[in-house]
């Protein structure tokens, strides 16, 4: 009974995943915790998680391996792309994914701990290079947890298992004031306790060798991975003097420009009261339109992009239509600033571009213009 009533339950769930994803006019970026779960496990399956090695550490999808969005664009310290608007040279890229024990044949699926961003780094790196079998976890580790039943399983215990600790605990305490008659029975309470909580204890170690979600260091073989040149996608890069000339056009005509530049940041990087210490100065590109990565990200729902309705109305109000060729930028392009860039990308917009080299470059160059 069971066992059936979490197949319908899943059933359920898959079904409202398929309709939440059938709303976006682009349905192949996308792929839901219920329809990730099978495929984990599988050789031809790589999970790129895009959070940083000690997130990955407390916890990844069971499998997968690491990659950091954040290191994953190339620059020196003051801000140099040597191969822009490329995130990294080809043959420093191609190393980059082989080491992961990625090979072109197998699917990549990023993923982050819900928010987004980082996961759409991995993608918008993956993609620029031409990767063919490439999807974004909508929902991320968090979806995964949601959807394992063994998680579900291995928290009931785990609450249990506070709960007798706690009893235990408070025993202990009564014990220390307790007559003679009491103690008896307050010793009998915490050793009941105890063994309860080591049955509690191997039943969780038991149930933690079938968690989707792990604990650990990644482990991984190397592979060679090649990168065609004629494949890479250029239409969904950019690099500082193709920014440069969409930020001319914007002053110049204002709203009525051909262009959109987004800046993802926060508040406090964009007025240049904080900044990264390996960038010169702080500030934004001037005419740039402010639309903070979190407006797009559902954070309520623990999951990665917001309906098509809500982000679709989100970018009307600030008038990015379709029509206009969108570059956004970030601190270093793959975070903040592809998670925009997906979002268009799942909307159906064509003309969008991540800047790859973003603040890390546009603020170290001092041949370009800021403002605060």
């Amino acid at each position: 009974m069971n066992r059936l009533l979490m197949t319908l339950c899943l059933a359920a769930s898959l079904s409202a995943a398929n309709i939440l994803a059938a709303d976006y006019a682009n349905k192949d970026i996308l792929i839901s915790a219920e329809e990730a779960v099978t495929l984990i496990g599988n050789p031809k399956v790589m999970f790129v998680s895009g959070d940083n090695e000690d997130i990955y550490k407390l916890g990844h999808i069971k499998g997968s391996v690491e990659m950091y969005a954040h290191h994953l664009h190339h620059s020196e310290i003051d801000g140099e792309m040597h191969c822009a608007p490329l995130y990294r040279c080809i043959d420093d890229a191609e190393q980059t994914i082989g080491k992961k024990g990625i090979s072109n044949d197998m699917t990549v699926i990023a993923y982050d701990d819900f928010k987004g961003p980082n996961a759409t780094g991995v993608y918008s790196f993956f993609d620029s290079y031409g990767h063919k079998n490439l999807k974004v976890l909508n929902g991320g580790r968090a979806a995964i947890m949601a959807a394992d039943p063994a998680q579900k399983e291995y928290d009931a215990l785990n609450k249990d298992l506070k709960a007798l600790t706690k009893v235990q605990k408070d025993t202990k305490e009564k014990l220390k004031t307790a007559v003679n008659a009491d103690k008896v029975t307050l010793n009998a309470s915490i050793a009941q306790a105890q063994n309860d909580m080591t049955a509690l204890k191997a039943k969780m170690a038991e149930v933690e060798k079938r968690l989707l979600v792990v604990k650990g260091d990644e482990s991984v073989t190397a592979k060679t991975y090649k990168i065609d040149p004629k494949n890479i996608k250029y239409s969904v890069i950019a690099e500082k003097n193709e920014v440069k000339h969409a930020m001319e056009d914007i002053l110049k005509n204002g709203k009525n420009s051909k262009f959109v530049i987004i800046d993802s940041r926060g508040l406090a990087e964009i007025i240049g009261e904080r900044k990264m210490d390996n960038v010169a100065r702080g500030g934004h590109i001037p005419g740039a339109t402010f639309i903070e990565w979190s407006q797009i990200s559902d954070a309520d729902k623990k999951m990665s992009f917001k309906s098509a309705d809500e982000i679709q109305k989100i970018y009307d109000s600030y008038g990015v239509t379709k029509d206009k060729t969108i570059y956004a930028y970030c601190q270093v392009g793959a975070g903040r600033g592809s998670e925009h860039i997906t979002a268009f990308q799942l909307l159906g917009y064509k003309n969008v571009k991540v800047f790859t080299g973003s603040w890390d470059v546009w603020g170290n160059d001092m041949n370009l213009p800021i403002k605060r």
